[in-house]
């Protein structure tokens, strides 16, 4: 159930956390005062659909806690991890509602996340009223799209232990906290491939140090 910022009982440690988040840090106090009585807190567990694939009910997410995956999915059930995203990232079906396109992916709770949420039309609208987060948001937007591209790109040209490798570089912080089998799968990877590469990696760093 989603409660409002004023009225939840930790709203002092959300408040900190959406100050921390990557868009939202740089704002004014004016555009925090428009944009918090909008938004909602609401708290999803491990496997939890917070948006589904095909929707036309958009919204805008900060993360505060947990992780959330950015999957597609064909009419066989066969599934891509497009991203992954964390506490200071945010997601976002912005794209679609610009494109008046049904959102392409679903985002999907990882592990217990707990998120600040508002309906799109509603985020649009603040952004059409404070044109400097606007700014920050869509060259936000374009870097996601970027970055799914070249993790799409890498599937390709990379071999396993460099898909491993890279991913360590680029995503240090959710280094353990992603599960071996969804790592694997946005790798595209078995989870038992993953699990020996990774063992041979560590033991080879190991002997190297």
């Amino acid at each position: 159930m989603a409660t409002t910022i004023p009225t939840h009982p930790q709203r002092a440690s959300i408040r900190l956390a959406l100050k921390q988040n990557r868009l939202l840090r740089e704002m004014s106090t004016e555009a925090w005062n428009d944009l918090e009585p909008q938004l909602e807190i609401a708290d999803y567990g491990k496997g939890d659909l917070l948006v589904h694939q095909g929707t036309t009910a958009m919204e805008q997410f900060f993360i505060l806690e947990g992780i959330l995956k950015r999957v597609v999915a064909n009419p066989e059930g066969k599934e891509m991890i497009l991203r992954f995203a964390a506490e200071t990232d945010m997601d976002t079906s912005y794209a679609a509602w610009r494109l008046h396109t049904p959102v392409p992916y679903s985002i999907v709770a990882v592990t217990k996340v707990r998120c600040a949420r508002l309906s799109m039309p509603h985020w649009v609208e603040f952004l059409d009223t404070h044109l400097e987060v606007k700014a920050r948001f869509e060259y936000e937007v374009m870097r996601l799209m970027s970055e799914v591209m070249a993790h799409t790109i890498t599937l390709h040209l990379l071999d396993a232990p460099g898909r491993i490798a890279r991913f360590g570089r680029k995503h240090p912080d959710l280094a353990g906290r992603i599960p071996n089998k969804e790592l694997a799968s946005y790798l595209n990877l078995t989870p038992e491939t993953l699990s020996r590469l990774k063992q041979r990696r560590a033991a080879s760093e190991k002997k190297g140090g």
